[in-house]
């Protein structure tokens, strides 16, 4: 695996943080933080682990953060589910759903699924949004959170304009 550990510059920039302070609040001496910063050294996870407790992060994040230093680029793609017409973008951990629906669309199995919690915001219009056990009624500007296994069902009241997101469970970025 390769990580480039110069993030732990901009997190000590962030955090306003010297070498000198962090290695005092991490227990990592400044050589071996500035040969990291660096890309100049191979990192132990005991150390790694010491300089994410500083940040509040996990060893996990932090690894996360090194591994993925470069932005990713992703292509819309077009499709009907019901009446509804969603632009999607697709990324590893996520996958964000702009949506449109006339007065009377109605979607009860929504597609695409996975082990997920899903975001659903209502950026236009009025939004009937059912789960098993509740049942809402979301106006623009409002927007809900559950798990996205759960059974649940879109109508919109009028022309509607949503916004979903499908973010993986355990993952932060």
């Amino acid at each position: 695996m390769i990580c480039d550990f110069a993030i732990l510059r901009d997190l000590r920039k962030q955090y306003d943080l010297s070498i000198a302070q962090l290695a005092e609040q991490s227990g990592v001496s400044c050589s071996v933080i500035s040969k990291l910063e660096r890309n100049q050294s191979q990192a132990e996870m005991e150390t790694l682990f010491r300089l994410a407790r500083v940040f509040g992060l996990t060893l996990s994040d932090l690894i996360s953060l090194a591994e993925n230093r470069t932005s990713h680029l992703a292509q819309t793609e077009n499709y009907r589910s019901g009446d509804f017409t969603f632009d999607r973008i697709n990324y590893g951990n996520m996958r964000v759903m702009h949506a449109m629906a006339p007065a009377g669309a109605k979607l009860s199995k929504p597609s695409l699924h996975r082990d997920d919690y899903e975001l659903f915001w209502v950026l236009a219009g009025k939004v009937k949004f059912v789960l098993p056990k509740e049942s809402y009624e979301l106006s623009s500007g409002e927007s809900i959170q559950f798990d996205a296994l759960l059974p649940h069902t879109y109508e919109a009241l009028c022309d509607s304009e949503i916004i979903i997101v499908h973010l993986k469970k355990g993952k932060r970025f």
